[in-house]
């Protein structure tokens, strides 16, 4: 029978093991790259997310909200 990873399995095992600078390198790839990156992003920001005491929750949340409002969001087609 074959074994069938979830996208969030995937994720770990591609990460697991890197070190600092693959991690980052891997990170940085995604950013700004092919949107087929972004669930891999989203991966890891779940893991970081859970794993993090609320006050880091809290601070990361600050910054998102500073990063949005200094955007404009492009209109919607």
């Amino acid at each position: 029978m074959p074994i069938v990873l979830d996208l969030r399995q995937a994720i770990v095992h591609k990460v697991h093991n890197k070190t600092d600078a693959d991690l980052r390198d891997m990170i940085e790839g995604s950013v700004d790259g092919p949107e087929a990156a972004l669930p891999g992003l989203g991966a890891i920001f779940e893991m970081i997310w859970k794993n993090i005491e609320t006050k880091q929750q809290d601070e990361l949340i600050q910054i998102a909200q500073q990063h949005l409002q200094s955007v404009t969001p492009t209109p919607l087609s």
